[in-house]
């Protein structure tokens, strides 16, 4: 593609900071970025790394924020973090064998069920509670897991995290939010990797959106912290929904395609 001009890095710089400030509360913010990139006349495959430079930023940001307030504890979660870092390689090495379609079908719904069940599901706050699995065996099992899946495709990761800590291990919202953070920029680091060694990042656009999603990460961490489950769970809801609804909107979507409309 051509050398992007410096109004386009601008607004692009503003989805950037926007999509950092709603990613560090509840995810999603690929489904700012992604979009933003594509209609700045970014090839797909570039879009997809060098949103990989620019997510990594924002989920450094927000875990070094959440940190500092110890709400993570980065030394002990490094296994943790590895086994996405793992995931997060893999899926990306094996995309192209992906069944992306499948994905496709499949990907709404489960937003629009992890959606229903935030917004119904009673006493979620940041209260922890008993889990189900150890942490050490959520480490091993379902995070390399998920940060395949973030490897391979990507939308909705956080979200799946997310889900994943609160009904699993039992960590309150808060807490099932920074640790979010600290996994997401393990398994982006993982898929980052790849896609450096395959050339398919546009170095410029992917720094300077980075610096956004940094910003923007630092301010929606510090103002999560500050109100707590009373902010994380309607916006997650919200960015799951909103997620559901810009899949099932796309023309080539499978589901849409069965059904003829």
């Amino acid at each position: 593609m051509q050398d992007i001009t410096l109004h386009l890095l601008l607004l692009l710089f503003a989805a950037a900071f926007f999509a950092g400030f709603v990613d560090s509360i509840a995810g999603g913010g690929g489904l700012i970025t992604v979009p933003a990139m594509l209609l700045a006349g970014i090839p797909p495959l570039q879009t997809l790394g060098t949103n990989k430079v620019q997510s990594i930023c924002g989920a450094a940001s927000a875990t070094i924020a959440y940190a500092r307030q110890g709400h993570v504890q980065l030394r002990t979660q490094l296994p943790m973090a590895l086994m996405a870092v793992v995931g997060g390689m893999l899926g990306a090495a094996l995309a192209t064998i992906m069944p992306g379609d499948v994905l496709r079908i499949i990907l709404p719904f489960l937003l629009i069920a992890i959606a229903l069940y935030f917004a119904f599901k009673p006493n979620l706050n940041d209260v922890e509670k008993h889990g189900r699995m150890s942490a050490t065996l959520f480490g091993f099992t379902f995070v390399p897991l998920i940060g395949f899946y973030d490897g391979a495709f990507g939308p909705g990761t956080g979200s799946f995290f997310m889900l994943a800590f609160v009904t699993l291990v039992g960590f309150g919202m808060l807490k099932a939010t920074a640790h979010t953070k600290l996994l997401n920029f393990g398994s982006n680091l993982g898929s980052l990797i790849v896609f450096i060694f395959s050339g398919a990042i546009l170095w410029k656009v992917g720094l300077t959106m980075g610096l956004g999603q940094f910003l923007g990460a630092q301010l929606g961490s510090r103002l999560a912290m500050r109100i707590g489950a009373k902010l994380i769970k309607p916006l997650l809801v919200v960015v799951c929904i909103a997620f559901a609804i810009k899949l099932l909107a796309d023309p080539t979507n499978p589901v849409r395609v069965w059904l003829g409309f």
